[in-house]
């Protein structure tokens, strides 16, 4: 079975670039990336590709080509699911915010409706693709919808969660570890639909990095993925705290067990803590999982690492406050960094939120510059987290495109995102603007504390 039309619902992190990628290496393939936000469809076909609406070094380029050629970005979602053979669903997963499961289980409505819009307008077989991060037994779920509402047409469900890491997601899509398929290999109509979604990977990814699996382990893979890596995070980070009380260094420590081949050196960088829209929202998961089958250790296990993640935040500002003498209040702390890691725009889950809050609890004034997140997202993370007004944010906030303006007058300046021009800055120039004693708090460990400490200020780092 070959696919000539592919229709992605949900143009966010995952879909558009994915389907980007996908457009752009078969040129054969018609892709069509479908959202009902009018405004997020627009920015994806604004001629300045300096505005689309997700960052990600080399997608620009990626777009430029096939875009108007075989990749289109439209509102019409039942024209895109009616003529499309196979259907990526890319809409987000939060977790939960009431009823049952509540904080920990993935909110799931979207999914449903997305399901239910596909059965109700397709009118022959389709092959309907998981992208979205979902828990174990979703595909059953959606399959149930499928059969029992729609037209009568067959449908098969295939698993093909993403592994990407924002930042690299264009060379993540373009040379993958691998390529994960799930579906119902036991029945030849399920083998055909895996086939045919390992033709169009084949394009490009060598098959020996295509690995096929039933449905629920594919869907199981990607939680327990974001889960070892995100517990690697929370460990480095645990240890941290210990280098700090010891006076060790973290970053020797790192260096020293990384270079064991069983251990290896990825994800051992202490910092702040962990953001993005995955680890947490998928170690919740995982927790509500292991909860509803009666394995209260598993879950506690796994809700450990949530647990170290919030510490170190906490402990982060906790930090500052005591090395500002006890008390932050109507100072100014400049955060360099927004975006929950360099090279995306993406704030979810962001350390930084969670760290301003805590000042601003303490009536710190907060100045914020980063180069790629704009003013109205990080005043709606902060409303969002509805600790204080919207008035009151705006007020004690302040959000500018010069860095060199929001250190001006600031007591310290807190490194929130390992962005690699923040180590081309002129130091001496941010030195002679700020308010004296001056300190540093890098919590991404990306500076030069020597160059630093020449200057005149008074450095601190995470686990050092």
């Amino acid at each position: 079975m070959k696919i000539s039309k592919i229709c992605c619902i949900g143009a966010g992190y995952v879909g558009g670039p994915t389907m980007a990628v996908i457009a752009q290496k078969c040129p054969q393939i018609q892709v069509t990336v479908v959202d009902l936000n009018e405004a997020r469809i627009a920015a994806w076909n604004d001629n300045d590709l300096t505005k689309l609406p997700v960052y990600e070094p080399g997608l620009a380029d990626v777009v430029a080509e096939a875009r108007g050629r075989n990749l289109f970005f439209s509102t019409e979602v039942d024209k895109a699911i009616d003529e499309a053979e196979m259907i990526f669903i890319s809409v987000n997963t939060p977790t939960k915010t009431y009823g049952i499961g509540k904080g920990m289980a993935a909110d799931l409505k979207y999914i449903e409706l997305c399901a239910r819009q596909i059965a109700r307008v397709a009118k022959d077989s389709k092959i309907v693709v998981e992208k979205s991060t979902l828990p174990v037994r979703t595909a059953s779920a959606i399959k149930s919808i499928l059969d029992h509402t729609g037209n009568g047409v067959q449908f098969q469900i295939l698993s093909n969660p993403e592994f990407l890491a924002e930042g690299t997601a264009i060379e993540d899509l373009f040379t993958p570890d691998r390529v994960l398929i799930g579906g119902e290999t036991a029945t030849s109509e399920g083998q055909k639909a895996v086939n045919a979604l390992v033709d169009v990977y084949a394009n490009w990814v060598p098959k020996d990095k295509i690995l096929t699996t039933n449905v629920w382990s594919s869907e199981l893979s990607k939680l327990t993925a974001n889960a070892f890596l995100a517990q690697r995070v929370s460990s480095i980070n645990s240890i941290s705290e210990l280098c700090e009380r010891t006076g060790a260094n973290v970053n020797e420590v790192a260096k020293a067990i990384g270079l064991d081949s069983r251990i290896g050196a990825k994800f051992l960088k202490a910092s702040v803590g962990f953001g993005g829209s995955c680890f947490q929202k998928d170690i919740l998961n995982l927790v509500y999982i292991a909860k509803s089958y009666g394995l209260d250790e598993v879950a506690d296990y796994w809700e450990q690492v949530i647990i170290m993640n919030d510490h170190q935040k906490r402990r982060f500002a906790d930090n500052i406050i005591k090395t500002l003498y006890n008390t932050v209040s109507g100072k100014k702390i400049t955060f360099l960094g927004w975006a929950f890691k360099k090279d995306t725009n993406d704030t979810r889950e962001s350390a930084a939120i969670y760290v301003a809050d805590y000042l601003l609890n303490e009536q710190a004034n907060i100045a914020v510059f980063d180069p790629k997140v704009q003013e109205q997202q990080i005043l709606t993370d902060l409303d969002y987290l509805n600790t204080r007004s919207s008035e009151e944010n705006k007020n004690n906030v302040d959000i500018t495109n010069d860095p060199y303006q929001a250190c001006k007058d600031s007591h310290a300046i807190a490194v929130l995102t390992e962005w690699d021009e923040f180590k081309t800055y002129d130091w001496q120039k941010i030195y002679d603007r700020m308010l004296k004693p001056a300190f540093i708090f890098d919590g991404r460990n990306i500076l030069n504390k020597e160059e630093l400490e020449k200057i005149g200020f008074i450095y601190k780092a995470i686990g050092s």
